[in-house]
């Protein structure tokens, strides 16, 4: 079946950096393009990068843009999030996911504090 496994997440003090992982299994990993969603305390899931299936082009929500990189590793079905200059504004549980079919699929996400 079709698994996202989101990893990576913690404390950081402002300014630091992180990178989240998501591990994929059950589906074409490279056929498809792959997106990070995040959900901060008391509002509603938002989109944040997009990589293409090539890993060509890629998207950034205004928030994001220059502090976080969206890549991907279809040798290793896995999907990554750089983030540098992070900062309190961040703090959200951050989901990978995919379209498959009209289906989306998430993962449980994993959970980023920003924080001095």
């Amino acid at each position: 079946q079709i698994q996202l496994v989101e990893s990576g997440g913690g404390l950081v003090q402002p300014g630091g950096s992180l990178r989240l992982s998501c591990a994929s299994s059950g589906f074409t990993f490279s056929v498809y393009a792959m997106y990070w969603y995040r959900q901060a305390p008391g509002k509603e899931r938002e989109l944040i990068a997009t990589i293409t299936d090539s890993g060509r082009y890629t998207y950034y929500a205004d928030s994001v843009k220059g502090r976080f990189t969206i890549s991907r590793d279809d040798a290793k079905n896995t999907l990554y999030l750089q983030m540098n200059s992070l900062e309190p504004e961040d703090t959200a549980v951050y989901y990978c996911n995919t379209l498959i079919d009209l289906n989306n699929y998430w993962g449980q996400g994993t959970q980023v504090t920003v924080s001095s």
